[in-house]
């Protein structure tokens, strides 16, 4: 991996350069909060931002898409439309990029999905350092780095922007910028090192993850899961901003009249009351308290069992997100508690 700087004053024409391998796209403010979109002007871009409503998943998997088409005499037609579209993400922290990793894992398995694959092909990822708030607990979900999954990555060490250059499509970026970086010396190292260290003490938020399986495994029974169903609204917000949730749903349109239509996806949550729903009648996870459940455990256990992390990154979004103010923080902690075993 190459190690450069780029000083902070030549950023504008950097990004105006890389334009050249697509539509570029960064967070912009909206609202008071932020929103990755495509930038009409490069000063719309706001780099210093805390977290985006929706994460880049949008990008690699939207809301809601159309996946092929049907009629009768043509058959099936794959909806191919935007696949192509080369796409520069500017300004994806480090735990966004590492969820996109979590995603290329899911996606690139055993049931390979060809319309995510074919965006993360065409769509380049240029991260950013931040700083963490008061809902930041990537550290502690061992998010707040990354080593690969970007074609360039900054981190702003004062007048530079150090970048680890990922890819080979992100070293065509720097050559195409020609004299624009510079070699980093001992003096950029002392700087990277002591932003490292600032980062890691700002940090005001911690969860253990060491064991957290097998204490969701003990806690099955625990009364928490009631508590937190009674307070859950059902309404999945925190699974809509997750960076890693990948639930979808898959209905048909069919045009009135004809048999001809079109098959897509939306994105779905295990909070909707009709999640586990089946064509009986029967819904395997009818109670609010069966669901939260389930999400947590899918997050901190299942997932774990499969791919050997959890999913969460710690971005903080399902925290900021939640209308009643459930927070993951306080509910691994509670569970981990001591006291709460010993009082049965």
């Amino acid at each position: 991996m190459k190690i450069l700087k780029l000083p902070k004053e030549k950023l504008d024409l950097f990004a105006s350069v890389v334009q050249q391998f697509g539509e570029l796209h960064a967070p912009v403010e909206q609202d008071g909060k932020y929103v990755f979109k495509r930038l009409a002007r490069w000063s719309d871009a706001r780099l210093e931002y805390d977290r985006t409503i929706l994460p880049p998943k949008k990008y690699f998997l939207p809301p809601r898409e159309t996946l092929f088409r049907y009629r009768p005499g043509e058959g099936f037609v794959p909806h191919t439309d935007g696949l192509d579209q080369r796409i520069i993400l500017f300004g994806v922290h480090a735990c966004d990029v590492y969820a996109i990793n979590i995603l290329d894992r899911v996606f690139a398995g055993k049931y390979q999905d060809p319309y995510y694959q074919a965006r993360r092909k065409n769509i380049a990822i240029i991260g950013i350092d931040c700083s963490p708030d008061k809902h930041c607990f990537c550290r502690s979900m061992r998010a707040d780095f990354v080593d690969h999954g970007f074609d360039l990555f900054f981190y702003d060490t004062g007048n530079y922007y150090q970048a680890l250059v990922g890819t080979a499509l992100g070293d065509d970026m720097v050559q195409a910028t020609g004299s624009l970086f510079e070699p980093v010396d001992g003096t950029d190292i002392d700087d990277y090192k002591r932003r490292s260290w600032n980062k890691r003490r700002a940090f005001q938020l911690d969860v253990e993850i060491r064991d957290l399986p097998e204490i969701f495994e003990m806690e099955y029974q625990s009364e928490i899961w009631e508590e937190l169903g009674e307070k859950c609204l059902s309404c999945g917000s925190c699974s809509m901003v997750c960076p890693t949730c990948y639930c979808y749903d898959v209905a048909d349109h069919v045009e009135l009249g004809s048999r001809a239509g079109r098959r897509a996806r939306s994105w779905d949550s295990c909070l909707f009351a009709n999640h586990a729903l089946v064509a009986s009648g029967e819904n395997f996870r009818g109670p609010r308290a069966s669901r939260i459940k389930f999400r947590f455990y899918h997050k901190q256990r299942g997932f774990v069992a499969e791919y050997g992390r959890p999913s969460c990154v710690g971005c903080g979004r399902c925290i900021s997100a939640c209308p009643v103010s459930i927070d993951v923080v306080q509910v691994i902690d509670r569970l981990r508690r001591v006291q709460d075993v010993a009082s049965r």
